[in-house]
This record gives C-alpha cells, sequence and structure tokens, in this order.
C-alpha cells in the first residue's frame, strides 16, 4: 500500500492520492481531452472501438471531451503500445489493443520492446470478436464445412493457402493449427490488415482467409466468398447460420479475441477507475452496441482485473500452441 501510495503522490498531489485510496466518487481530476492510440488502420474493426467509444467519453468524471484516436499502425500493432509506454501516467493517453499484442506476443518477439506486465494497465475490455474461416471461388462450391475444405486442401496442395491480416496474429495460428493437427500442409499468405487479404480471396488470388469474421460479412452475404466456421464459444450474432469450428469437430479452434483499453503502468487506481467506468458507461450506449455490430463486433466491459485475469490465461493459453507451431518473428 505504501509504495502504491507514493506513486499517487508523485503523479497527481497529495489530495488526489488521498481521495485515491477512497471510492471512486474521490476522483476530481477531470482531464480535458485523452488521447487513444491504436495501433492499426483507420476504417479496421478496432479503429470503430477506439473511436465510438472515445465520442461518449466526453463529459464524464474521467474526462469533459470526446477522446482523439491516433492510429499508429505498423509492427503488427506494436507501434501503438510502444508509445504507451511513455505516455504520461494521468490519465491522458490510453491505448487500445488486441489481446494478440500482450498475450500472444511475448511467445513469438525475442526482442519485445515492452513488457505487457511491467509496462501497462489493463483499464476495461472494449469489444469481442469471433474469427471465422472462408474460402472463395479457388474452392468448388461443393466444399461446405470445415472438413470439406481440408480434404480439398490435401488434395490440391498447390492452392492449399490461406490470408491472415498479420504474420504472428491469432488467425494466422488458427490457420497454422487447423492444418497442423489434421496432417495438411496450408500455405500462409500474411496481409497489412484483413481488407487484402479479403479482396484477394473474393479475387481468387488465395483460396482462403482467416481473420475476424465481421470483416466477410459483406461479401459471405453478397455471395462473393463462404463463410465455413467462426471461432466463438456459440455461433457469431451476425452470421447465425455458420456453425462454430468447435460444432465441426475443431474444439482446440475456440477463441474470442477482445480489444481492451490500457494505461501505461504507475497510472494512479483512482485514474484507472474514472476511465473504467466511463468506458464501460459507453459500451452499455445503443449507440455504440448498434455501430459495433456493423463491423462484427460485440460490445463487452469489463473491470480492470477481469481483464488481467483474461489476459494471463490466454497468454498461458498460446505459449505450449506457439510453440508447437513453431513460429517465431525471426522464422
Amino acid at each position: 500500500m505504501m509504495h502504491t501510495r507514493r506513486q499517487f503522490m508523485n503523479h497527481v498531489g497529495c489530495a488526489t492520492a488521498l481521495g485515491a485510496l477512497t471510492p471512486m466518487a474521490a476522483w476530481t481530476q477531470t482531464i480535458e481531452q485523452v488521447k487513444i492510440f491504436y495501433g492499426f488502420p483507420a476504417g479496421s474493426a478496432g479503429d470503430s472501438v477506439a473511436r465510438r467509444v472515445g465520442e461518449k467519453l466526453a463529459g464524464s468524471a474521467y474526462t469533459r471531451n470526446s477522446a482523439v484516436v491516433e492510429n499508429r499502425p505498423g509492427a503488427g500493432g506494436r507501434i501503438a503500445l510502444e508509445s504507451l509506454k511513455s505516455a504520461p501516467v494521468d490519465g491522458s493517453v490510453l491505448a487500445l489493443s488486441p489481446f494478440s499484442c500482450t498475450s500472444i506476443y511475448p511467445h513469438i518477439y525475442s526482442k519485445l520492446s515492452y513488457d505487457p506486465t511491467k509496462d501497462f494497465l489493463p483499464v476495461s475490455i472494449g469489444a469481442v470478436m469471433h474469427h471465422g474461416l472462408a474460402v472463395g471461388p479457388v474452392v468448388p462450391a461443393s466444399v461446405k464445412t470445415v472438413k470439406d475444405f481440408l480434404a480439398w486442401a490435401k488434395a490440391n496442395p498447390g492452392q492449399a493457402n490461406y490470408g491472415s491480416p498479420a504474420a504472428g496474429s491469432t488467425p494466422h495460428f488458427i490457420g497454422a493449427l487447423l492444418g497442423l493437427n489434421n496432417g495438411v500442409d496450408l500455405k500462409h499468405v500474411p496481409y497489412r490488415g484483413s481488407i487484402p487479404g479479403v479482396t484477394d480471396v473474393v479475387g481468387g488470388q488465395i483460396a482462403s482467409m482467416v481473420t475476424p469474421s465481421g470483416d466477410f460479412i459483406p461479401n459471405h452475404k453478397a455471395g462473393k466468398l463462404r463463410l465455413l466456421a467462426t471461432s466463438g464459444n456459440a455461433r457469431s450474432p451476425f452470421s447465425p447460420e455458420v456453425p462454430t469450428f468447435a460444432e465441426q469437430g475443431f474444439p482446440e479452434l475456440t477463441t474470442e479475441e477482445w480489444f481492451g483499453f490500457y494505461a501505461p503502468a504507475r497510472t494512479p487506481a483512482g485514474v484507472v477507475a474514472a476511465a473504467n467506468a466511463a468506458i464501460n458507461a459507453a459500451i452499455k450506449e445503443k449507440a455504440v452496441i448498434d455501430s459495433l455490430a456493423v463491423v462484427g463486433l460485440i460490445a463487452k466491459g469489463s473491470t480492470s482485473a477481469e481483464m488481467q485475469a483474461s489476459q494471463q490465461a490466454e497468454f498461458e493459453r498460446w505459449g505450449p500452441l506457439v510453440k508447437k507451431i513453431g513460429f517465431t518473428a525471426e522464422s
């Protein structure tokens, strides 16, 4: 407690320090404007979380104005977190990140420029996504299930490939595990984000892709590609006609990836609590829920502790899987 209290004294002054040790109501340091770093391009699914939630933070006990989103794309989302590491610890800067950057990257980058547990504080989960496997015109219309796809891939090794939004991403590893666990050589084609890969599936440049299922929905509904499976515990509300991997006999591919808000380490507890309350209030608004649904995301909040526990559980789950796949950033 003394160590924590000393940090409060250093960063927000004595009055706020004493208040931060008491309930949330003691938070009086409303921030003028918050910046949210996001490590992928504008227009992507997670960008919608940052912007829709950021807009709704205005007028909260946390901040007077809507947040400003700064896209810092590159290095698979790492640049935004590197920027957060050295940001002020007064609550004026947050970052939004998928859990892959904090739970999976430590297993694949031997020289990761941040330590997820020492450099950041989880604030709140913002949204959850299911990944999906889709095939395009390269794959015959008779292929309607994951087992059909594996049989086709085995019979057509020259065309058996799948795209993902990035090397080292969760979708990359879902595809890799699908091939490894079933004795099928599926060649991985990494892209810079979902959209170029989806475009290539539709255009017949690659056979299939694993990516957030929301990015497939418009083309799936238009009949330009076929969504074969989704990765959630239950079917996606956005494509309820598509069975999950687990339903089709591949329960090990079940994963629901979240986007979460982080603050720099040493941000006072009172500030994190205020940010958490504002984010969770925003996530419950119908306008936010509806706008995230458009890009295939399920609005979902959490406590800071729940996000921390989930991050740790995913870290422990993916360690042996990454080892099995044999992927490192150098490979």
